[in-house]
């Protein structure tokens, strides 16, 4: 649309509908909107972030773009709100003859005063690190979540809602799943971690799912170097979109992210003031 006056384009890139006759600019309904920032270091941010494997900081979008810390930490954020799908309208993981992998590992905190001898549950491990548990279909997708704390009510619930009972649940030898978690599948598998055992014949392990944090982890301790838990969500939001976009290009995988940040928004007072949709 070009200004009435001067018959110059207009400086904000307004579009206007030949039908309903609104103005209107490719930011709105997206992530972008409202936002300053040209739209090449949009675009530039998220190549970065679909096509690095183990993520891209602030700090490196903030030194490749001029943009102050501030703005490049908001406009990462913004990206992976963008990537994080909702899984209420997706089928569940599994089926009759697939074979889903079920783990928990904990990311972030500091190794500061650690006190291994009170064990995990009363020592500085729940006290400073986040829990993560992550589905994962075995060739296929994996879906991780934040629990508010690592226990059968809070895990059953997330197995129950996102992988069908018939399927075939892999995990290790944890006594959680062993005792509660297992038994409601159709086959419930597992290996003796504690025994150094990794895989079984029959293709029995959970090697898959422990890849998936294993590229979390890298990401976090080597590229982000520490994630409080307010904000960890975001960043396993990130590890899960590229996993499951694993097969195609980067290209594709950037149109992708781009086409899921259409309809949302995230303003700045959110990150902050609102817990994680995806804590349990």
């Amino acid at each position: 649309m070009r200004d009435r006056k001067t018959g110059e384009r207009n400086r904000r890139f307004l579009w206007k509908c030949n039908g309903c006759q609104k103005q209107y600019t490719v930011r709105v309904g997206t992530i972008l909107e409202e936002s300053l920032i040209p739209l090449r270091h949009w675009a530039y941010a998220f190549w970065k972030a679909c096509s690095s494997k183990k993520g891209v900081s602030a700090l490196q979008i903030k030194r490749e773009t001029g943009l102050t810390y501030k703005s490049a930490l908001f406009m990462m954020h913004r990206i992976r709100f963008a990537m994080e799908q909702d899984y209420a309208g997706l089928p569940k993981l599994g089926g009759d003859a697939g074979i889903i992998e079920a783990d928990e590992t904990y990311v972030g905190g500091r190794p500061r005063n650690k006190q291994p001898h009170k064990g995990p549950e009363k020592g500085w491990l729940k006290n400073r690190e986040t829990p993560v548990f992550s589905i994962v279909e075995r060739g296929g997708n994996v879906r991780s979540f934040i629990p508010a704390d690592v226990n059968a009510a809070n895990l059953g619930q997330i197995l129950r809602e996102n992988a069908l009972l018939s399927s075939h649940l892999m995990a290790d030898g944890a006594p959680l799943y062993r005792q509660t978690l297992g038994k409601p599948f159709r086959r419930h598998s597992m290996t003796d971690h504690r025994a150094g055992e990794y895989a079984r014949p029959g293709g029995i392990h959970s090697n898959t799912v422990e890849s998936v944090f294993s590229l979390l982890k890298r990401g976090i301790y080597g590229t982000f170097h520490n994630v409080s838990r307010k904000h960890v969500h975001r960043y396993v939001a990130e590890f899960d979109f590229r996993w499951n976009a694993r097969k195609i290009d980067d290209g594709e995988r950037m149109a992708l992210a781009i086409r899921q940040a259409d309809g949302k928004r995230l303003r700045y007072r959110e990150p902050v003031a609102k817990p994680s949709a995806r804590s349990f």
